[in-house]
């Protein structure tokens, strides 16, 4: 039986993309031309993806989305896409943790140098963060841990994290809305604390402590490539989204500015 054709959308941060698979492989992915495009590219990107293998929209069996937190605009456009899929072709849905998105971009061995702490071996407390404006971030913790038949959690969202050496990425401080001096003062100068994620990108500042080191920029930024790879492994367990029930994670709602009358 023919693997299922994979739609996969990130549109939950800054820089957008889309990827194609069909099933497990991964056979392309398209990052938007610059920063917050996701409107006005999303579409016209699925396209030529689509052109590219001689495929056509109702082809598309299963969408993978990043369903936040983050971009209010993103995460809408996403859920609003993927119910529309589901509506015209029974396109099964398929949603992802935006924070897991960015903590898989440290999930192979080419990342192990990233994490390398000063005492030579690897970091194991990476924290993922998004700006959520207001001095906040959307941020989660995760540990490094050696991956064993028991490794999944109470609260397991259905797929792994893989990390590097046999390990992989156990959420510890679950998705939050969190200032940054609250975030490094759950850990000591004894504890190292890697952090990556767009939430760096203007505020990097913020996160100066002995214990914390900022993990290198190619690794910020969600990827639709990742939210294959980890929704792959959700849709073989057959956890697919309630598409009438769906909405955006948002963690809070958003910022209304009411004008004066």
């Amino acid at each position: 039986m023919e693997e299922p054709l994979i739609l996969a959308v990130e549109t939950s941060s800054r820089v957008g993309s889309v990827a194609v698979a069909r099933g497990p492989a991964l056979l392309a992915e398209s990052t938007f031309s610059a920063p917050l495009q996701h409107s006005a590219e999303v579409f016209p990107a699925i396209g030529k993806l689509l052109s590219r293998f001689h495929l056509a929209p109702g082809d598309i069996a299963q969408v993978h989305i990043a369903v936040g937190p983050g971009s209010f605009t993103g995460l809408r456009i996403a859920v609003t896409m993927a119910k529309a899929m589901h509506l015209a072709n029974a396109t099964a849905i398929v949603t992802i943790d935006s924070l897991d998105v960015i903590m898989a971009n440290i999930g192979d061995a080419s990342s192990a140098p990233a994490l390398q702490n000063s005492e030579g071996g690897l970091l194991n407390h990476v924290a993922a963060v998004l700006d959520a404006k207001r001095g906040e971030f959307y941020a989660a913790v995760y540990e490094r841990v050696r991956r064993t038949a028991q490794t999944a959690p109470a609260d397991d969202p259905g797929y792994l994290i893989p990390a590097t050496q046999e390990h992989i990425w156990q959420k510890t401080v679950p998705d939050c809305l969190i200032t940054a001096d609250e975030l490094m003062g759950r850990f000591g100068a004894k504890t190292p604390l890697g952090v990556l994620g767009d939430g760096l990108l203007y505020h990097r500042d913020k996160f100066t402590a002995r214990h914390v080191r900022i993990l290198d920029e190619r690794y910020w930024s969600p990827r639709a490539s990742n939210v294959h790879r980890l929704g792959y492994q959700k849709a073989r367990a057959g956890l697919f989204a309630d598409p009438l029930t769906l909405t955006p994670f948002y963690l809070r709602g958003p910022l209304v500015t009411l004008k004066k009358s």
